[in-house]
This record gives structure tokens, sequence and C-alpha cells, in this order.
């Protein structure tokens, strides 16, 4: 069928009560672009105040209902053809009305869904498409509102192929030829038999048709048929992370319609010795747990900032993502298929047991199956896509009817695409919290006759959660529930690692969430056992909403212990390597060290002010560094310097004069300290190896005139396909050197083909607005992402107090 984009010319509004509007209370529409995020304009509230998203957990933002509305003419030669429309995501319970008459619904607010519209049209005039989405007390994350992934109107013949209707999948492969089977879906809404050629071609990266084929099919008036055909491409190029070759299949019904679908030539094989292979090589998962909000831009999908993720994410270290806890969009799918990124795709956070009052337990029972096609259909030509994740810390796991919805959700699964694996990420503790007063119980007694009490069990979450999952209660009561995966994926759930190697030796394990501060030592566990297959931090990017998860927190004598979520104006996670804005955070540099991909050592500096407290953060939280040496008015205060390095041992310098050497590397958990007073200057870290340097690392402190700068990601975007442009603004010092004490408000204005989409920063506590022209930069930073209007030049001006004004020039072809 032919896709039109279908993004332009929206209106949107929060709904009103139609009896309210008629006695004049009305709310007028505005016009939008989409995808849109109607959440995150709205304002935020601390508890008390408008009714919110379960507080913090929705980053206090509230819940609501929204309208969209399109006007949309349809030509009368289009008259007896079948016209659909095509949503990739609407937050959340949408229900879709064409020229006033009801056309369809889907609660789940992650599923990709049609519209079948011709019969609601009328041709040759004007057309009203009215979207009504609901959000409210639905999720334990921020999940935005309203069309926030994109649009498309289809268009074709009675006769056509369905929409995600081409599969291909590659079976056998050697070196000299690869096996690529093609299996497509035709639709036949005629009154009469027809009978078509199909033809394929494949064609390489260059463009090149490297196979073909052509075949009868005959279709019968209301049933459709599926054609499977088998090429050959002679001296494949297999698809990898390091090396992502994609091929294009076109598959045309001749006279009637094109389908072409991008695939990668891979192969995929699992055993518990030699783990997951890719082409016949082990592959250990690096991975990244990610939400899909995409920071100052809220929930809004545009294809180039899932693709700028993905790139920063691999710059980072990471080769998978597990996308949590719902279904990934298309543009990111795209963007791992390019960049060589392996995905975890994810079903459901929430099975028939709700997590929050309204969420999507309310509508599993009847959608999931339907939820499940969507997903696989979205995925199956993808080589990114390794595996499917059916849920996540489903509290049902721990049941026998839970196991029995497990294995259902997993043959659906197979039954829709057996070329992949099932995984499922079960969290033991929440597996058997019915019964956790009572495994309490017995690990008091035990503590006790240790010598130690209940209240040093509980001290760390990470300890405690992995003694629950450890135990015989976890074992017993989760072994039907992992029997029916693949894959036994486990979140926070280490001790099980070499314990599940005797007690159930076909057991595939892997990490699917784990706490980034235990990252050296479930490295280690992966590359010591062939049957676990990789680690995903929580998280690799911070996110909007559970707020303050990963913030810094410290103890104060006789006062309780903080809490775990923080309380508003807090609006971010603060638990990712990366942060909203794509700038690397210091765990970042310790993880890539850890996993082998960084020789040089990295310098992180504790905040002078908290120098000496007693340090309370939750397992999710990194300490409270920054990777600076710029910190007026502490000149002469004592302050901690932590080294991360994978080398013997590490000296550190200050202007030359050494602070001593410390040892490092595994045996010392990749890290050191060096405490010493603060003084203006550049801090050297060298690392060595049996006496040689392997690397160094210098920090230099900013000093004299604070400077504005403003830099694109990109000096040429496109005007379409959802491209942005990227402004990183940063504080620095006549050298460049980056000035994170000099915060200070930043205003810009955008002119000429573009317009400003999102302005933020990292800042995890601001009551600023994403939808504002003045941001306060956070340790020295902000971010603006500009969207283009049409081809010319987006012209920035960015002014600060005490800095001279800057520009930047951005071309839209």
């Amino acid at each position: 069928m032919m896709r039109t984009s279908f993004n332009d010319g929206w209106q949107t509004r929060p709904k009103v009560n139609p009896f309210a509007e008629l006695s004049g209370s009305t709310v007028p529409f505005r016009p939008v672009t989409l995808p849109h995020d109607a959440m995150i304009e709205r304002e935020r509230a601390a508890p008390g105040g408008e009714v919110t998203m379960e507080g913090g957990a929705g980053a206090y933002f509230p819940g609501g209902t929204y309208e969209y509305r399109k006007t949309f003419s349809v030509p009368e030669e289009h008259r007896g053809k079948r016209i659909l429309f095509e949503f990739e995501g609407v937050y959340r319970d949408a229900v879709v009305f064409i020229n006033g008459d009801y056309a369809g619904q889907r609660p789940f607010g992650y599923a990709h869904f049609h519209i079948d519209a011709d019969r609601f049209l009328r041709f040759g005039e004007d057309n009203e498409i009215r979207v009504e989405a609901r959000t409210h007390r639905d999720s334990r994350w921020y999940t935005g509102a309203g069309i926030y992934r994109d649009t498309w109107m289809l268009v074709g013949e009675v006769v056509r192929i369905a929409p995600d209707g081409v599969r291909v999948t590659t079976p056998d492969i050697d070196g000299e030829r690869a096996v690529v089977e093609l299996a497509t879906r035709v639709e036949n809404d005629s009154t009469a038999v027809r009978t078509v050629d199909v033809v394929t071609e494949i064609r390489d990266a260059d463009g090149s048709v490297v196979a073909g084929d052509v075949s009868k099919v005959t279709v019968l008036p209301g049933e459709p048929a599926t054609v499977r055909q088998r090429l050959y491409v002679r001296a494949p190029l297999l698809w990898s992370t390091d090396s992502p070759t994609l091929y294009a299949a076109t598959v045309t019904l001749k006279d009637l319609d094109t389908e072409t679908v991008t695939f990668g030539i891979r192969s995929l094989s699992l055993d518990p010795e030699r783990g997951l292979r890719i082409n016949g090589e082990t592959v250990k998962l690096r991975g990244a747990c990610v939400h899909h909000d995409n920071g100052v831009l809220g929930a809004a999908t545009f294809a180039r900032a899932e693709e700028r993720r993905v790139h920063l994410l691999k710059d980072a270290g990471f080769n998978a993502i597990r996308m949590s806890h719902n279904p990934m969009s298309k543009a990111m799918l795209d963007a791992c298929d390019r960049l060589g990124m392996l995905v975890v795709d994810e079903s459901f956070d929430v099975w028939t047991s709700g997590k929050s009052e309204f969420d999507y337990s309310l509508n599993f029972p009847e959608w999931w199956e339907r939820d499940i096609e969507a997903m696989v259909a979205k995925d199956f030509n993808h080589p990114s896509v390794i595996m499917y994740s059916i849920g996540n810390e489903i509290p049902e796991t721990g049941s026998p009817f839970g196991a029995a919805w497990g294995r259902k959700l997993a043959e659906k699964v197979r039954s829709s695409d057996h070329t992949r694996y099932v995984t499922n990420a079960v969290n033991g503790m929440l597996a058997v919290m019915s019964e956790l007063g009572k495994l309490l119980r017995q690990s008091q007694e035990r503590a006790t006759e240790d010598g130690a009490g209940i209240n040093t069990l509980m001290a760390d979450a990470g300890d405690m959660m992995n003694a629950i999952s450890a135990s015989g209660l976890v074992t017993e009561k989760t072994a039907e529930s992992f029997a029916v995966l693949d894959v036994a994926g486990m979140n926070y759930a280490e001790a099980r690692y070499a314990l599940d190697r005797d007690l159930f030796p076909n057991r595939i394990i892997l990490g699917t969430e784990t706490f980034p501060t235990r990252v050296d030592g479930n490295w280690r566990l992966v590359k010591q056992h062939g049957h676990v297959i990789g680690d995903f931090t929580w998280t690799g990017w911070d996110y909007l909403g559970e707020v303050g998860i990963g913030r810094p927190q410290y103890a104060t004598p006789g006062a309780p212990r903080p809490s775990h979520t923080a309380p508003y104006p807090y609006l971010l996670a603060d638990c990712g390597d990366l942060d909203i804005t794509g700038h690397r955070r210091p765990a970042s540099y310790y993880r890539e060290i850890v996993f082998g991909l960084r020789t040089r050592p990295y310098i992180a500096v504790r905040r002078p002010e908290h120098h000496g407290r007693t340090w309370a953060g939750s397992p999710w939280a990194w300490s409270d560094t920054l990777a600076g040496w710029t910190w007026p008015g502490f000149e002469g205060s004592p302050v901690t310097i932590e080294v991360y390095g994978d080398a013997d041992e590490v000296e550190l310098l200050l202007d030359g004069r050494s602070l001593g050497r410390q040892p490092v590397g595994e045996d010392h958990r990749f890290r050191t300290e060096f405490d010493t007073t603060y003084e203006p200057g550049e801090l050297l870290a060298v690392a060595y190896r049996d006496g040689t340097e392997t690397g160094r690392h210098t920090l230099r402190s900013a000093t004299g005139r604070v400077e504005l700068r403003a830099e694109a990601d990109r000096q040429v975007i496109t005007a379409n396909g959802g491209d942005l442009a990227y402004i990183a603004l940063t504080l620095t010092d006549p050298d460049g050197t980056l000035h994170t004490a000099a915060d200070r408000p930043v205003t810009v204005e955008v002119s000429g083909a573009g317009v400003l989409l999102g302005f933020g920063s990292a800042d995890p506590a601001s009551e600023e607005r994403f939808d504002a022209t003045e941001r306060r930069t956070y340790e020295g930073r902000a971010l603006a992402v500009l969207r283009p209007t049409g081809p010319g030049k987006i012209h920035l001006l960015a002014s600060a107090p005490e800095c001279d004004p800057v520009e930047v020039l951005v071309d839209v072809d």
C-alpha cells in the first residue's frame, strides 16, 4: 500500500465535556505537528494540588484526556480503494472517530495499530478524523500523553499486500550463500478470484540486485493467501553489531502494489556452554535498559531523537538495548538496524495484577494477544531484534496461574515468530511477595544465629533482593515460569547465576535489570559463566518519572532513612549512565572500563560541600561525583577524588605534584580514591601496568571570563522524516574548559526554517519548562532541539548574562 505521512495539520486541546461546551465553557483547539506529547506541556503540581499520575512516578505531571482532530480530503479517484490509518503509538486508551463515527480503539499505549477507514470517508470532499487519548494513574513512570508517535495514511487496491505483510527470514547461512525466505500475505477484498504475479528482488547496500524470483498466487475473495519464496544470496555479507549490513527486499504484485522491507542476514544460536552466538560467534550483551521518553521532548518520538540515543549509547560501550517496559518504536528499531545495536523488545509491565490503579491490567485479558501480534509484526524484519520479553517484574510469575499465563504468552510469541528467543524479566522478590513475611522471618532467624539482625539484612536493597531471589522459596515458586522461556530473565538476582548452573543445568540466564553500582561484579559473573549471556543496567539513559531513585542522598543522625521517591519538584529518576541531554556521566566511563573498552583512567570528583557525610544513596545511585575541577569557594577545603582504571596502579598529580600512587584494576573494583584539599589547577591521572603507562586523563579548572558557546550536532539536516537539530549550549572559560560552577539562565531565539521543539538541561529537580525559551544551565550545559519546518536555514541566537551572544545556522535540505 502507498504510505503517506499523516503528521501535519492536526489540532489538539484538553477534552471538554460537550454539555459544558454547549453552555459556553469552550477550550480552543491549537495547531500541532505530530509526534506530540500533550503531557509535557502541562503544569506540574506537588501532591495535594491537582490530581497527579501517582505523584513522583509520573514526575508530578497531571493526567488528563486530550483530543486531536484533523481535516483532510480524499480524492474521488480513491473511491473503491482500501484506505487505512496507521498509528504507531497513542497514549492511552485511544478512541478514533472519522466524520463523527466510531472507527476503532486501542487501550494499550505502546501498540501500533490500523484503523480501517474507507467505509467512513466522503470522497471528493473534506473529512475529519478525531482521536481521543486519556491517561490517569496508569503507569509507574512518565508516559506522556496523546499521539506521541508517527501516523500514516495507507492507500491500496482491493488486491494488495497486507500492512506488515512481508516477512523475511534467513534460516540457512554459510560462507557461500544464504537462504532468504519471504512470506508475503496478499489480501483480496474484491468479489472476484484474482491470480497475480508476485515479483521479488533482493538488493544489497549498493542497490545491486543479488537475487530474484517470480511466483503466481491465486487469491480467493475474503481469503488472504501467503506466498512463500525461497531465494539465494551468494557470498552474503552478514549483519552484526560491528558490521550492520542491510539488504532490501522489494515485493511487487504486478500492476497492483509494491512493498519494500529492509532486513539483515544473520544467525542466532543459544546453549548453556557457549551462550548466545550471532553468526557463530559468542556475544555477551553489554546492555542498557531505557525508557521511551526523549528527555526534553517528553514522550514525542522523532526518528532523529531515537537515532541519536542509539548512537550515543553505542559510543558509550553498550551493544544492546532493552526497551523497558513496552514495545520499542519503529524509528528506534530502524536506528538499531543501521547502527548495529541488539534489541530485547518488551511487551508489558503488567498482566492481570495491576501496579497502578488504572493501568493496562484492566485491558490485558481482552487485548494481550492482539498487542503481542502487533509487537511481533513491527519487529519481524529487524535483524537487531534477538529476543522478545513477555513481561517485567510480573507478580504472577510466582504462582501456577501466573506460570500458565507465561506459557500462553510465550507460545503466542513463538507461533508469531519462531526465529527469536523468549524471555521474561522476573523479579524473584516480587514473585513471592505474598509469602515475603515468612521468608523474612526465616532470614531474621538465620541472621540472629549469625550474630546479625534484620536491620543489617535490610540495610541494602540489593543485598535483600539477592538474598530473597537466591532462596529456596523463589527457586520453587519460579521454576515453571522460567521453564516456559528460552532465556531466564532475572532482575537484581545475580546471586542465582552460579547457583542455577547446578540446580538447572539447561537454564540460560540474562541479567535483564541490574544495579549500576554492581556492574563490576556482575560483569565478572557474565564473563565467567557461559550460561549467563549478558547484563542490562538500570538505566543506560536517564528518564522522566520515578523521580530521584538514583539521586545522591546522605544520612542524618537520628533522622529516618531517606525515601525511595524524591519530593516535588524532582523531575528525573537521576540514575542513567547518560543524562537526558545525552551527556555521559562518570558511571558511564566506569562501565566502559569494566567492559574492557577503555584503557585510559577517568577522574571523578566528589562534591566538596558533602565531604565527610555518610552516604545513603540507593543501589541505583552512583557516587555524587562530577568530572570537573572547578569549585570556587572551596579553596583549601577537603575533597575526595575517585579514579577509575583497568591497570595495576594509578598516580594522581595536581599541577605536577604527585598525590601518590594507588592500586586499581579488577581486584580493586576498578577504582581508587585520593583525599586532598582543593586548589585550582590541573588534575592528572596516569595509569600503569607492569610499570608502563597505559593512559592518562586530565581535568583543568575553568579560569577567567565565562563564555557562552553553541554547537549543532550536524550542520545539514533534512526537512522531513523526523529529522531534528540538537544544539549544545555550554559555559566555558576562554580556553574552552567547561565551567561547571557558573550556571546562569540562557535565552534562545529561533527563526527561519525551523522552530524550537524543546529546551532544557539535566537538572534533576528543576521547575522550569521544556517548552520555554529561557532555561538555566546545569553543570554548565543546556540543550536546545530544533524541528525543521521546510527547506532553508534555521537561525538560533542564544544569550546569557555577562556573556556575548552566540548564533548557530543549520541548513535544511
